[in-house]
């Protein structure tokens, strides 16, 4: 489905966090577009600048969306600057942010992107905030069908490089870390210097012992029952792990 309508939320995700007024300040640009449009805060917890975490976050996200949704990433060393502002769409959903590389792991082999234009933001912009100046009221117009996405000028979007299979691609709140690797059952993740067993719940693991599993994302991931991977263990953003197969059986004579 290529349409997007007004009947999906505007989601927003960067790294602004909530001790400043800044994500709230983007709430009411898009209150003042539309007040009946409705926002949901995927999270505002990214790590300052880091591109290639929120460009994780979000392709851990979107999909739990509803078609006719409308992204609002703002994740942006380089506002201010010549990189450009664009919307892509992806799966009948829109993503506006800096291109940067923020959205290119949604759909790494998504085509469908448009150059966001200046004449969709507010009539005066600042040089340091584009999600409220630019993204904000942009996302909001096109979620009201006050502009449309085929109305942009197509071009092509900036990818970051994907890490390589068997790496830790995040580390949630709770300290679990999640990899890129396909979820299994059965089978020993490799960590280091450890043999770790591959479970299907939390509980099947004996106390601080690291264990992986099958996580809700359908990735492996590595935890500890009751506590945290990355302050048990130090497991990190990068690092290596193998998953090895369960071990056949005893052959026939």
């Amino acid at each position: 489905m290529n349409d997007v309508s007004a009947s999906g939320p505007l989601v927003l995700l960067t790294d602004f966090g909530l001790e400043d007024p800044w994500v709230g300040v983007m709430r009411g640009v898009i209150a003042s577009v539309d007040p009946a449009l409705s926002v949901i805060d995927l999270t505002h917890a990214i790590p300052p600048q880091d591109v290639a975490r929120g460009a994780d976050v979000l392709a851990q996200g979107w999909r739990w969306f509803p078609v006719g949704s409308v992204f609002v990433a703002v994740v942006d060393p380089g506002v201010g600057t010549a990189r450009a502002p664009l919307v892509a769409r992806i799966e009948g959903r829109l993503f506006v942010g800096p291109d940067n590389g923020l959205c290119s792991r949604v759909a790494p082999d998504a085509t469908d992107a448009r150059l966001l234009p200046g004449s969709w933001g507010l009539a005066e912009r600042s040089a340091t905030f584009h999600g409220r100046d630019l993204f904000a009221p942009a996302a909001a117009r096109l979620a009201a069908g006050r502009v449309r996405f085929e109305d942009a000028e197509p071009v092509d979007f900036t990818r970051l490089a994907d890490a390589p299979p068997g790496t830790v691609r995040s580390v949630d709140h709770f300290g679990n870390a999640i990899t890129n690797l396909p979820g299994a059952q059965g089978g020993v993740v490799r960590w280091r210097n450890l043999e770790v067993r591959v479970v299907s719940t939390y509980e099947a693991g004996e106390p601080e012992e690291l264990i992986a599993l099958t996580g809700s994302l359908g990735f492996l991931e590595l935890a500890v029952r009751g506590g945290s991977a990355r302050a048990r263990f130090g497991i990190g953003i990068g690092d290596e792990v193998q998953w090895r197969p369960p071990e056949a059986g005893p052959r026939g004579p």
